[in-house]
């Protein structure tokens, strides 16, 4: 896929967690606008950033150059209120998408987060990538919370080319995984959206991960399905023939199954327990 990229000054890095992550999370960071990884699920399609942008989405990235500058002036501000600073990256793209390789904005704003770091980073993200920036993880471990939670949304290759085509492969995530957690980085594998998996599953992250989070897109979506159900995820689901799937609570059926292999702790579930607190 062909996309246009755009090196833009963001007047803003640091955005306050609102509606979704404001259940520990102080703040969202961006490092990008866009997403090369272009899957068929993605919530953001469904917002401003994207209903009012000319070219579809998967085709567009803004690179935000100034991004380490401006972090480093936002969280010294931040520091004087005295205040927690609990940062989710990202929301609305991925830190480690294709671009990152070339543009390293992701990497840069590590650095400058091991000069000022915050109380807790999550990074959110599909990309193998990460494991290039081990060497800044290590060291931003020592002076701040830190989990890397990889979405991992099923173990089949064949479902994940349906719904994320152009998404990294199940087995390369599952690989960075393992290398991560050897390392000593908590790590987590995000069951977002839970798409059809099969009955080994939950073998396949056993000892990789100290987390398992789910979602789903009837509940995760940020309006209970109807971002979803305009993406046209409904039909999606039946023309595959994978119905079943697609129910409103199936949540409960995906945290069960998980229960079952892992520690109740472990096992978190949508919106409520999205801050691994």
């Amino acid at each position: 896929m062909n996309t246009q990229l755009n090196e833009i000054n963001a007047k803003k890095i640091l955005t306050e967690a609102k509606g979704y992550l404001d259940v520990g999370f102080t703040h969202s960071l961006n490092p990008y606008s866009g997403c090369g990884f272009s899957c068929l699920y993605c919530y953001v399609r469904e917002m401003p950033i994207q209903r009012f942008k000319d070219l579809p989405w998967g085709t567009w990235v803004d690179i935000k150059t100034n991004a380490t500058e401006n972090y480093k002036n936002e969280i010294q501000k931040l520091r004087k209120r005295s205040k927690p600073v609990n940062i989710f990256m990202s929301s609305a793209t991925d830190p480690y998408q294709p671009i990152e390789r070339k543009a390293e904005i992701t990497r840069g704003l590590l650095e400058a987060m091991i000069e000022f770091p915050p109380d807790f980073l999550q990074i959110q993200t599909r990309g193998p990538l990460i494991k290039r920036d081990l060497d800044l993880l290590v060291q931003l471990h020592e002076k701040c919370e830190l989990l890397v939670s990889m979405t991992v949304e099923t173990d089949r290759e064949d479902i994940k080319r349906i719904f994320a085509p152009y998404a990294p492969g199940i087995k390369l995530r599952l690989s960075v995984l393992q290398e991560l957690h050897d390392a000593g980085i908590a790590t987590q594998a995000s069951i977002s959206p839970v798409l059809p998996f099969t009955p080994e599953f939950a073998s396949v992250l056993t000892g990789k991960v100290d987390h398992i989070w789910i979602d789903t897109l009837s509940i995760g979506d940020g309006s209970m399905g109807k971002r979803s159900a305009r993406l046209g995820m409904p039909q999606l689901f039946k023309d595959n023939g994978l119905d079943k799937w697609y129910q409103p609570n199936l949540h409960h059926k995906v945290e069960k199954y998980f229960k079952k292999y892992f520690p109740e702790e472990m096992v978190r579930v949508s919106k409520q327990e999205a801050f691994p607190k």
